[in-house]
């Protein structure tokens, strides 16, 4: 889990601004394989979708917000992608 600042208007519900992002390993068939992005914080949550980098799941964010999420993971999708293909879901399920 990472946390970081997507320089969101500070609000009551979350003044320290920051938002936290995990990532689930890639699964699916080859070529139409695909990974989640969760991104949180105390009140909010939305999950996306990689490699579309898409916002398929929204609680709490403004439009705004949920498109900057989306920027975020186009601008990133190289590094999410690492991220998620580094993950073993079996020896995660071990610890």
């Amino acid at each position: 889990m990472e946390n970081f600042d997507l320089d969101f208007n500070k609000k009551a519900n979350n003044t320290a601004g920051e938002v936290n992002m995990s990532v689930s390993s890639f699964f699916g068939k080859k070529g139409e394989r695909k990974a989640f992005v969760t991104f949180s914080d105390k009140k909010r949550l939305a999950e996306g979708e990689i490699p579309r980098c898409v916002i398929i799941s929204n609680r709490g964010f403004s439009d705004e917000e949920v498109k900057k999420l989306e920027e975020y993971m186009k601008k990133n999708l190289d590094m999410l992608s690492s991220m998620a293909s580094s993950i073993n879901p079996i020896k995660a399920l071990m610890k």
